[in-house]
């Protein structure tokens, strides 16, 4: 069986070689676009220009600094504490208070996305730049740590400076010369934090699911929080992904909980607290409100143009441990928007709304992803692929199955996937759309236990048990509202030893992903900061950005990060000559793979990194980097 798939992996390997030309190059050209599998004339290809044209950086090992090709510039842009518009200075001690925090950037920096501001002339000199701030690490955020270095000191003022730490931030930011610079004061700016107060919409609303003592009716929640990823929609809003809320709430007793509700605990993980807020905010006690962990795992829609706009949560796009969203336009104007749940044997979804989008811009339209079907996906042998839909009262999503209404679905999408026979995919991460092609990109980031003791062992779709390096794949439908599709390993990560097929320079666990304008796609990996620089992935070295052609598959080393950061989050101008990556908690592990190293700790934050202040009392700060070319071009060219 295992020789089987791997000559199937390789057949569809091979095909994919051969197609490597996308719509917008073959219409260039003068062809139909249409995929066959017949060989590319040698005089086409002497007629394409290449995607990739800077000279790939190296492997960085312990370089406690961003790299970037020759050619190009990359500065520190906006730190975690950097005042948001005319809010306090950082301090360096971690002295700054909570309400000090809820005016300066958050901590983790995770997705990025640039909306620009000017109505006429250039659209890529003013606008603004909006970005998740995942979780935090307390041991940096205070000067004596966060709730497991200093219990008997954590009180309610660390636990609020610890929720204005999560979020998203909202800056508006210019070109002055040869420059960018963040304006302040500015009237845009703006922090969703973990208490800010957030409507609910769609079929989950006003139910029973999300009803507690606080909020009876089930309409306002407050927070949002572990943003991971994001999305945009076409009408101009952003989407922040909530991904891992399980790690906010404690489960201290059972005994009077409901079967489903320890059902649904168990499901989805929800036992302990990785933050310990359920001590001062009560709410985060589960055993206390077990319909708390319900209001969060969902799609946040807000306005950035607008600071006073309240935020929505959007439910009928699901709940899960959303990594990112993604969309795509159909023929007849519905939408299509996919996100994947960022764990183990999880699943890949695909949300199509009910009515089509009239090409207006503006919070309105929001209602759009009120109504709609929410599928997941379904992955063939064969290369081909369903998309399932969960509807109450179909496909066993039944009350004899322990599914009261559409409402219970969404709240469980979990559990209605498990129903509906989705197939358990490599950790699902990020989802990016070709804006030629529309070819959908899923990054696998990996997945130790496939193949483990009873866990589900490899199939085409995961084609490596113990797949420590991950892998991603494409797919390919008729239209953004098609309920079928084809599907392709694009690339399998890791070495040569272990089946890599990445073309050109290596790289493991790949993670962030993003297609610009132009047709190039950014990949950033994600190896864990208890694996980085040890063992099999020390060949790999920091944590990296590479730029990939998805036509040819050809890919090249852009940048790499500081120690022990995941490199996370990027966006390009529409005239691609700026571009913004986010640097994730560089210095995370606790101590450098090296002899002698120190251990990191509250009172030594800078052991494993300093970057990027570097000053002899600092502390490693998530940062936003801006990158610009030396000769004011194109990114990558």
């Amino acid at each position: 069986m295992e020789k089987d798939i791997d000559s199937l992996i390789e057949r569809r390997l091979s095909r994919r070689q051969v197609l490597q030309y996308s719509a917008s190059t073959l219409l260039a050209a003068g062809l139909p676009t249409v995929f066959a599998e017949t060989t590319i004339s040698q005089q086409l290809k002497q007629t394409i220009t290449p995607l990739l044209g800077f000279k790939p950086i190296p492997i960085a090992h312990l370089i406690d600094d961003v790299v970037v090709p020759e050619g190009y510039r990359a500065e520190v842009f906006y730190r975690w504490g950097d005042p948001v518009s005319s809010g306090p200075d950082f301090k360096m001690n971690a002295s700054n208070t909570a309400e000090e925090q809820l005016q300066q950037a958050g901590m983790h920096h995770d997705a990025i996305q640039f909306y620009p501001l000017a109505k006429e002339g250039s659209q890529s000199e003013h606008g603004l730049l909006v970005m998740n701030h995942e979780y935090i690490d307390a041991q940096i955020l205070h000067a004596d740590g966060g709730i497991f270095d200093s219990p008997d000191n954590y009180s309610k003022e660390k636990t609020l400076k610890e929720q204005y730490a999560h979020g998203v931030s909202v800056i508006e930011v210019r070109k002055i010369g040869d420059g960018w610079q963040i304006v302040r004061p500015s009237n845009y700016a703006r922090r969703l934090t973990a208490v800010t107060s957030m409507q609910v919409s769609g079929p989950v609303a006003g139910t029973a699911y999300i009803q507690t003592e606080a909020d009876p009716f089930g309409t306002e929640i407050l927070g949002t929080f572990n943003n991971c990823s994001n999305g945009i929609t076409p009408w101009g809003t952003y989407l922040a992904c909530e991904e891992n809320f399980n790690d906010y709430f404690d489960v201290s007793y059972t005994e009077h909980l409901t079967a489903k509700q320890q059902s649904s605990f168990k499901r989805y993980d929800i036992e302990h607290s990785y933050y310990g807020w359920h001590h001062n905010d009560e709410r985060f006690d589960a055993s206390k409100h077990p319909n708390e962990p319900n209001r969060f795992g969902w799609i946040v829609e807000f306005d950035p143009f607008n600071p006073d706009s309240t935020p929505i949560k959007r439910t009928a796009l699901g709940r899960f441990s959303h990594e990112n969203v993604a969309h795509k336009v159909g023929n007849d104007g519905r939408l299509a928007f996919y996100s994947a749940d960022d764990s183990k044997f999880e699943y890949v979804y695909k949300f199509i709304s009910k009515q089509a989008w009239d090409g207006s811009q503006g919070m309105h339209n929001g209602q759009l992803l009120d109504e709609g079907i929410l599928h997941v996906a379904r992955f063939f042998e064969d290369g081909t692929g369903q998309w399932l839909p969960l509807v109450f009262g179909h496909n066993g999503l039944t009350v004899d199955n322990g599914f009261d209404d559409q409402a219970d679905v969404l709240v469980h999408a979990r559990k209605a996937a498990d129903q509906v026979g989705a197939t358990p995919m490599d950790r699902p991460e990020w989802v990016t759309v070709h804006p030629d092609s529309g070819e959908v990109y899923i990054s696998m980031t990996n997945n130790t236990q496939r193949g483990n003791n009873d866990k589900p062992s490899s199939n085409t779709a995961n084609p490596r048990d113990n797949n420590k390096f991950g892998h991603t794949i494409t797919i390919k439908e008729q239209d953004a509202t098609s309920t079928v599709f084809d599907w392709d390993v694009f690339a399998l990560a890791g070495d040569e030893q272990h089946g890599s097929t990445i073309i050109g320079d290596s790289y493991a666990n790949p993670d962030g992903l993003m297609i610009d304008s132009r047709g190039v796609l950014w990949l950033q990996t994600d190896v864990s900061s208890s694996k980085l620089n040890a063992g099999e992935f020390s060949q790999f070295g920091n944590n990296q950005m590479l730029a990939v052609d998805p036509n040819s598959g050809e890919t090249r080393r852009f940048l790499t990060g500081p120690i022990g950061c995941e490199v996370t989050g990027v966006v390009i101008t529409p005239d691609l000559k700026t571009m913004w990556v986010n640097i994730q908690h560089p210095g995370e592990m606790s101590e450098l793979p090296i002899k002698g190293a120190k251990k990191k700790s509250a009172q030594l934050p800078n052991a494993t990194s300093n970057w990027p202040d570097f000053q002899p009392n600092g502390r490693p700060r998530s940062a936003t980097i801006v990158i610009t070319k030396d000769d004011a071009g194109i990114i990558g060219s």
